[in-house]
């Protein structure tokens, strides 16, 4: 059952943080100032939320009511936490296949990739708190719902998620074109987790430089990338194929 909620109002939102509502993101009026403004912006520093500054008339889309300026949208799900995720799916005996996105941010892709990673029986999906697209009810939309059935992460940097891998004897794939290796050369029947980078410009290089192997898909065309969501399911099904 989808359950998204938006908060309106500077005063709200500030509240909603302090009980420790499960914020998904939050929409600032560019150019807004004052005192009780200038608090929330501290908290959302210091809780390193996911926020963005946009035009008015974005945020009067968004609600109809007095919303002073401020949205904050309540994610549909619970966020799984890495360690206890990781540790669990280890512990299960299933060999784990993790997917990190680094600040991906079309939520029509995300919901696409989830989709394909619950149909691949990915173990779980790990976001970065700040700058990836919303999980909001177009991301189950588009999710067909498999938005419920995965376990998703947040945490403050995707190198955190990398680091974290690594630790526990996963390896690191990174999905780049900055690579002579294809998806083909790598072998994905050990524990391994697949990072996906953003549409415009792909993994952070400081990412790349952390993992462990790096692959791209061949292109025999003219356009020199695919669609970000299409790549994901190209390498999670590689990843299927060699472990049948």
């Amino acid at each position: 059952m989808e359950k998204e909620t938006t908060i309106f109002g500077i005063r709200a939102v500030i509240e909603a943080i302090k009980s420790g509502e499960n914020i998904d993101k939050i929409f600032l009026q560019k150019g807004l100032r004052g005192e009780l403004f200038t608090e929330l912006e501290h908290l959302l520093n210091k809780e390193r939320l996911n926020s963005s500054y946009v035009p008015v008339e974005k945020l009067n889309r968004l609600s109809k009511k007095n919303h002073q300026g401020v949205i904050a949208q309540i994610a549909p799900i619970t966020f799984h936490d890495i360690e206890e995720l990781v540790t669990s799916v280890i512990e299960s005996g299933k060999v784990p296949l993790f997917l990190l996105l680094d600040q991906l941010s079309d939520v029509r892709n995300f919901g696409a990739i989830v989709r394909t990673a619950e149909c691949t029986g990915v173990s779980g999906i790990i976001i970065q708190k700040k700058g990836g697209a919303p999980v909001n009810g177009d991301a189950i939309k588009t999710s067909a719902g498999a938005i419920f059935k995965i376990p998703i992460c947040k945490v403050d940097h995707i190198k955190d998620a990398v680091f974290h891998m690594q630790a526990s004897g996963i390896k690191v794939i990174a999905a780049t074109e900055k690579t002579d290796n294809t998806v083909y050369d790598i072998s994905f029947k050990e524990p391994c987790a697949i990072i996906m980078g953003s549409e415009g410009k792909g993994i952070n290089p400081s990412v790349i430089k952390v993992s462990d192997e790096r692959a791209k898909l061949p292109l025999m065309g003219a356009i020199e990338s695919l669609n970000v969501s299409v790549a994901c399911g190209a390498f999670l099904y590689e990843a299927i194929r060699q472990r049948r």
